[in-house]
């Protein structure tokens, strides 16, 4: 009841086209009904010759010629069939476009909910799990209400048709038709724990599946790289296996289930079959009367048979909604603020006061960091590997939130702004870099979406792409392919570094980026970039001596905390860790050398 109280609100939306469904449903129920009397017509009062009760309504049809009653409910036969089957298609076509819809809003929401979670969520999620909880978990809701529940709810109604019916017909028969009933409810219960067991083992082990496809494809050169290809292989046929086994023992069970479900129906219709034909043996009903009763029944275990098909499918489908909601329950780890930056942005003022962080409660990152950065200055900031550079740079456009202390931006707490209005203040260069499987326009204007052309030429004119761009295939409007492909690592840098250029934000993070480039290459963007950088605050993770140089302050992290700061002469002269950096990476750097590898 929980989970769906959870899935109503998806169904608001479409609440005149669901009450429409029942409609039709209470329709389709009538002409249910009417299906075997043209049939007691035949066989009593054509075949039979049987009188017609006096004071009949329909006295008068049935008291037509033979020929003409055969005829007529002949056509009755067709009429009914015709209605039904058209009242039937609609019923389907209604129900799947409800279904549908509905899906596409609870897969939008889940897409949304899981991009305002914070980079420290996605870091303990696989991705191809939620890729399938998007994709195949969010699809079972529609197998659980449109191909479960109104089911259901149909057979009931027809259910309740059919007693009407059937009681003043032969009220003995009726109740033993009925006897099969608690035995149904019976076997649901029993089979219900094993069917949602089983399934919610099988879209784990279908998930599993997603991540290793997933993770493999993505790493797809490192696998070349090391001639693990076979290795791969071999462990993706080993996760699909499993998978399907899992799927198979899922089928095998509601299989089982249904089969025992038939052999109860079909108990209970051969008894009721012989307490009828001994009834007509003795006179006190009509070969037409048990022949209608019959296809009755046939019709009422249907109803009772949908209900327990339809209830083992929502056990299976139980699990997938669950999935999906257990996302969605799950709060944002960064709520948005309420303040934003007034129309002409921030000023630039930056401030880590007593930040500590930790990806997990065992493992501290990053711990008493005090550092104050005034509006316009260009700090470096360099340390060895897993020292926490990108974490604490990453601490300003809140991907995560400190453990301890604030980061404040122009004196308020990062966390009292809206997250977009925050983070439309920040350009990021990151590494690598992210290209999108888009045209090169459309990925210089990712972050400025609606750029004019003369807008985008010019940013790629200072990040020094714009000739190469003109010699690809279809200039600014050339794919890229996943991944960017299309281009070297050097014209990506240079694509990402145009996307910066283009934000135009008043704070700016670049992660090295002229890493990617060759000398004559770096000193041209790093002209464009340092004309960028004035009057904005600057930080640059530096793993290259030609970076630290023009930078008013450098910042050396070791072990989660600031180990010295200052300018690059003040440090020197300290003869600290930065010089013993220098002496060891530095020493006769021509600007090319890397400081360090690129780090967290």
């Amino acid at each position: 009841m929980a989970l769906l109280l959870k899935i109503l609100p998806y169904l608001r939306a479409y609440r005149w086209q669901v009450v429409w469904a029942l409609g039709q449903v209470f329709l389709m129920a009538g002409f249910e009904l009417l299906k075997p009397w043209p049939l007691q017509i035949v066989i009593d009062y054509v075949l039979g010759g049987k009188t017609p009760p006096a004071h009949n309504r329909i006295e008068a049809l049935l008291a037509l010629p033979r020929g003409e009653l055969l005829l007529f409910a002949c056509l009755g036969i067709v009429l009914v069939n015709i209605g039904s089957g058209g009242l039937t298609q609609l019923h389907y076509y209604t129900t799947i476009r409800v279904g549908q819809n509905m899906v596409n809003d609870l897969r939008g929401a889940l897409y949304a909910h899981l991009q305002r979670q914070s980079l420290a969520y996605h870091g303990r999620q696989r991705v191809g799990d939620l890729m399938y909880r998007i994709t195949a978990d969010s699809f079972a809701v529609q197998t659980m209400i449109m191909n479960g529940m109104l089911p259901i709810l149909s057979a009931m109604i027809l259910l309740a048709g059919m007693l009407v019916v059937l009681f003043p017909m032969d009220p003995v028969l009726t109740l033993l038709a009925l006897t099969v009933v608690p035995i149904l409810f019976v076997l649901i219960s029993s089979f219900n724990k094993k069917i949602v067991s089983i399934s919610t083992e099988a879209r784990e082990r279908e998930s599993q599946v997603y991540s290793l496809v997933q993770w493999t494809m993505s790493a797809i050169k490192i696998v070349q790289a090391f001639t693990r290809e076979e290795d791969e292989h071999r462990r993706f046929l080993g996760a699909s296996r499993e998978s399907l086994n899992w799927s198979l023992r899922l089928y095998s069970w509601q299989t089982l289930y249904s089969g025992v479900v038939n052999v109860t129906i079909a108990t209970g219709t051969a008894f009721v079959v012989y307490v009828g034909a001994r009834a007509v043996m003795s006179g006190t009903l009509s070969l037409g009367q048990l022949l209608v009763f019959i296809s009755y029944l046939a019709q009422l275990y249907t109803p009772i048979n949908q209900i327990t098909q339809s209830w083992g499918l929502i056990a299976g489908a139980r699990v997938g909604a669950r999935r999906v909601f257990e996302v969605l329950d799950t709060e944002p780890d960064l709520p948005s603020g309420t303040r934003v930056f007034p129309p002409e942005g921030a000023r630039g003022a930056v401030a880590w006061r007593g930040v500590g962080f930790r990806y997990l409660p065992e493992m501290p990152v990053l711990e008493g960091i005090d550092l104050s950065v005034a509006a316009g200055m260009k700090v470096a900031i360099v340390g060895p590997t897993g020292a926490g550079k990108s974490t604490l740079l990453g601490l300003l456009p809140r991907f995560f939130d400190p453990v301890a202390g604030t980061v404040e931006i122009d004196g308020c707490d990062a966390r009292e702004y809206q997250l977009k209005s925050l983070r439309s203040q920040i350009g990021m260069v990151l590494q690598p870099p992210l290209i999108f499987p888009l045209s090169v326009r459309d990925n210089i204007a990712y972050g400025r979406p609606g750029a004019d052309d003369a807008a985008i030429i010019d940013a790629a004119r200072r990040a020094h792409i714009h000739d190469r761009i003109l010699e690809l295939a279809d200039g600014y409007e050339t794919l890229v392919g996943e991944s960017g492909v299309a281009l070297s690592e050097g014209e990506k840098q240079r694509v990402t570094i145009a996307r910066a250029l283009l934000r135009d934000a008043p704070i700016l993070i670049l992660d090295e980026p002229t890493s990617a480039l060759d000398v004559e290459t770096e000193a041209l963007v790093m002209a464009a970039i340092e004309t960028l950088m004035r009057g904005r605050t600057t930080f640059i993770i530096a793993h290259r001596l030609s970076t630290i140089r023009t930078c008013d302050r450098i910042v050396v992290l070791r072990d989660g905390g600031i180990a010295e700061q200052g300018t690059l002469n003040e440090l020197l002269r300290r003869d600290g860790v930065f010089a013993g950096y220098y002496r060891t990476q530095f020493l006769g750097d021509a600007g090319s050398s890397p400081l360090i590898p690129a780090a967290v």
